[in-house]
C-alpha cells in the first residue's frame, strides 16, 4: 500500500512539473524579434533585469513561471530579455546602443532609452510592432496584476480604453481559456 502512495504520489508531482512547464517563456534575442517581426508582425514584449535584481529573480520564478502568463506572451508577442548591464552593442531602428560605464556597474544605452531614464530592476516594456515604446512598467508584478496588464497592451485595449476602465471591467474567462 505504501509502495502504491508514493508511485501515486510521484505520478502526480511528474504530471504537476510537466504541465506548468508546458508553456515557458520562449524568449528571443533583439535579432531574432527584428528578423521575425519582418515575416510576422506582432508586439514586442521586453523584460528589462540585471544579474543582481532580486525582485526579477522573483519574477522569473513566480509571474513568468504561470502557465497561462507564459502561453499569452508565446502567442501575441516576441518575448525579448534585455539584461541592462550587457556589453553588447546593439541596433535598434537604425540606431547603435552601446554599454555606458558608471560606476562599478554601468547600464546599456538600450536600457536607458526603453525605460526613458529611469533605470529600475524588473521593469517591463511594451513595444509595438514597430519597435516603437508603448509604456514601460517598473517593479515586480504579481501574476494576476500582469495578467491584466499583457492582456490591456495585447489586445489593444491601450489604444482605446484607460487603464482604470480596463481593471474595473476585466475578467480572466473573457481573455483566456484557462489558467
Amino acid at each position: 500500500m505504501l509502495r502504491y502512495l508514493f508511485l501515486t504520489s510521484l505520478l502526480i508531482v511528474s504530471s504537476t512539473w510537466k504541465l506548468q512547464a508546458q508553456n515557458k517563456i520562449k524568449w528571443i534575442t533583439w535579432e531574432e524579434a527584428i528578423e521575425k517581426s519582418k515575416k510576422v508582425n506582432k508586439k514586442i514584449f521586453v523584460d528589462v533585469y540585471t544579474d543582481w535584481c532580486g525582485w526579477c529573480k522573483k519574477l522569473d520564478h513566480s509571474t513568468f513561471a504561470q502557465n497561462h502568463i507564459a502561453k499569452y506572451i508565446n502567442e501575441n508577442y516576441y518575448p525579448v530579455r534585455f539584461n541592462a548591464e550587457t556589453k553588447e552593442a546593439i541596433t535598434l531602428k537604425g540606431v547603435e546602443y552601446k554599454f555606458v560605464n558608471s560606476g562599478r556597474r554601468g547600464y546599456h544605452e538600450l536600457a536607458a532609452y526603453l525605460m526613458q531614464g529611469r533605470m529600475s530592476y524588473p521593469t517591463a516594456v511594451f513595444l509595438d510592432e514597430e519597435f516603437n515604446v508603448i509604456q514601460a512598467i517598473p517593479g515586480f508584478q504579481s501574476p494576476d496584476n500582469f495578467e491584466m496588464i499583457i492582456t490591456y497592451f495585447g489586445t489593444n485595449s491601450h489604444k482605446s480604453t484607460p487603464w482604470s476602465k480596463f481593471i474595473n471591467q476585466y475578467t480572466h474567462q473573457a481573455y483566456f481559456s484557462e489558467k
